[in-house]
């Protein structure tokens, strides 16, 4: 059987990712859970927690960077940070909208 030209990472490489996803979902948690924050520095809080969590994900346990495969990691990564910021922004712009139209008073 040929060994796959696709280096895997250490041990190493998912224990810091493992630390760092842990982390990253404790820092929302406490914010949330404490009542630490005005509300909506919890909100900004939240999303930069979870676009550093996918982007752990993706170069800690998906190994993606701009070095293998002839820039076909870049532009999967270029793909994946679009769609977030798609996602996202779209997500807080319709939260945006349904706040100010469902406003009782």
């Amino acid at each position: 059987m040929k060994d796959s030209p696709i280096a895997h990472g250490s041990v190493r490489s998912y224990v810091i990712g493992l630390i760092l996803s842990l982390v990253l979902t404790a820092i929302p948690f406490a914010v949330v859970m404490g009542g630490l924050l005005a509300t909506s520095a919890t909100l900004l809080v939240i999303v930069a927690a979870a676009v550093l969590q996918v982007l752990v994900q993706l170069i800690m346990f998906m190994h993606m960077d701009t070095k293998q495969e002839e820039g076909w990691n870049l532009m999967s990564l270029v793909f994946t940070v679009t769609i977030l910021g798609l996602v996202v922004g779209g997500s807080l712009w319709i939260m945006h909208h349904l706040h100010l139209n469902m406003m009782i008073g």
